[in-house]
C-alpha cells in the first residue's frame, strides 16, 4: 500500500496558491508518498484537477470536521489515509496542540505544524514563507510559480467565452474590479476610464465578477458610458480555463490575481494599503502598481481611511505596461 502525505491548508485561494511552491516541493521531496491536500473545496478541486496534488478533501466537510474535534469519528476516506501517512504538514497556529495530538493519536511519524504567519520566520515574501516552514531553499527562478492546466479546463473555459459572444481567437483583457476586501480596490471611475481605453484601442475588456464582487461591479458599470461584457461567478476550474486565454489581466490584491499570474498570463496587479513585498504574485509577467506608501498602521486604520491616497495610481501608469505588452497594434 502506498505510503501518504497530506497537507492541511486552511487559508483563501490567495493564500494557498501562494503556498503552491512548497507543495511542489513536498511533492518532490517525498516522491514516492501520495500527496493528499486538504483544503478549502474551489482551489483544492483546481489543484487536482492540474496534478499539483495526487488528491484532496474539503477543509468544510467531514475531514475538517474529524480532524479538529477530539471523540469525533474520522471519516472512512480520511482515515484511510491517515493509517498510511508518513509526512502531515498543517500550515496554521496549533497553540493548544490539539492537531498535533490528534496526528500523534494516529501515529504519524513525521508531523509539522506551522503557521506562515509566525514571527520566528525570517522570509519576507508569503510564498518564501511557506518554503522556510518545511524548510526548503527559496529559488531565485520561477519555475515552482506556474501551473499548466489541462486541456479539458481550456475547452471548458472556450465553451464559457462562446456563450458570452466572444469570437474565437478575439484579443481580449480581463478586468476583475473586486476583491477579498473594498479597501483594496480602485475606484470605479479609474476601472471605467481603463475599460473605456481598451475598447478604444480595439481590444475587448470583459469584466469578472464572483459572489462578492457584485456591489463594484455595479459601481464600475455605473461610471462606465459603454457596458462590458461580464463573466459571472464562474467556478474556478472553468475561469482558470478563461484566464489562460487573456491576454492580459487587471485586478487587485486577490485570489484571482494570484490565480492569473500563477498561469502565467500577464499580470498587472494593483496594490494599496497591503505591501506587495509581503504578498504580490512573484514572476517577471506580473507588473505591480500601487500609488503612495499607506501609512494606516492597523487595518482598522485602513477601514477608517476615506482618502486611501496608496490607491490614487494614474491610469496611464496601469495603462502604460497595457500597451507595452502589444495591446495597441490590435
Amino acid at each position: 500500500m502506498t505510503r501518504s502525505l497530506i497537507i492541511l491548508h486552511p487559508g483563501s485561494l490567495g493564500d494557498v496558491l501562494l503556498a503552491v511552491p512548497a507543495i511542489r516541493r513536498l511533492h518532490a521531496r517525498y516522491s514516492g508518498l501520495e500527496t493528499l491536500l486538504i483544503a478549502r473545496d474551489a482551489v483544492s478541486r483546481f489543484l487536482g484537477a492540474c496534478r499539483v496534488i495526487d488528491d484532496w478533501m474539503s477543509l468544510e466537510g467531514p475531514a475538517g470536521v474529524g480532524l479538529f474535534s477530539m471523540g469525533v469519528q474520522l471519516p472512512h476516506e480520511l482515515e484511510t489515509w491517515l493509517n498510511r501517512c508518513d509526512v502531515a504538514v498543517a500550515w496554521m497556529e496549533d497553540s493548544a496542540g490539539a492537531l498535533r495530538a490528534r496526528f500523534q493519536e494516529l501515529n504519524v511519524p513525521q508531523i509539522r505544524i506551522q503557521s506562515p504567519s509566525s514571527p520566528t520566520l525570517r522570509a519576507r515574501h508569503q510564498s518564501h514563507r511557506f518554503l522556510e516552514t518545511v524548510e526548503e531553499p527559496v529559488d531565485d527562478g520561477f519555475s515552482d510559480h506556474f501551473i499548466q492546466i489541462p486541456s479539458c479546463l481550456v475547452k471548458e473555459g472556450m465553451v464559457c467565452l462562446e456563450r458570452l459572444g466572444v469570437p474565437r481567437g478575439r484579443t481580449f483583457v480581463l478586468v476583475h474590479p473586486g476583491s477579498g476586501s473594498a479597501h483594496k480596490c480602485l475606484n470605479s471611475e479609474t476601472l471605467a476610464v481603463i475599460i473605456q481605453s481598451l475598447d478604444e484601442k480595439g481590444v475587448l475588456p470583459i469584466v469578472i465578477e464572483g459572489p462578492a464582487d457584485q456591489q463594484a461591479v455595479r459601481h464600475v458599470l455605473q461610471a462606465s458610458s459603454r457596458r462590458p461584457l461580464i463573466l459571472r461567478n464562474l467556478d474556478l476550474t472553468a475561469l482558470a480555463g478563461v484566464l489562460v486565454q487573456a491576454r492580459f489581466f487587471l485586478g487587485h490584491d486577490s485570489g484571482v490575481t494570484h490565480l492569473a499570474a500563477l498561469l502565467g498570463v500577464r499580470t498587472v496587479a494593483v496594490f494599496g494599503p497591503t505591501d506587495p513585498d509581503r504578498w504580490a504574485p512573484l514572476g517577471d509577467h506580473v507588473t505591480i502598481v500601487r500609488g503612495p506608501s499607506c501609512l494606516c498602521r492597523s487595518w482598522e486604520a485602513v477601514r477608517q481611511c476615506h482618502e486611501k491616497p496608496c490607491l490614487d495610481v494614474p491610469t496611464e501608469e496601469i495603462l502604460t505596461p497595457l500597451d507595452a505588452s502589444g495591446l495597441a497594434m490590435f
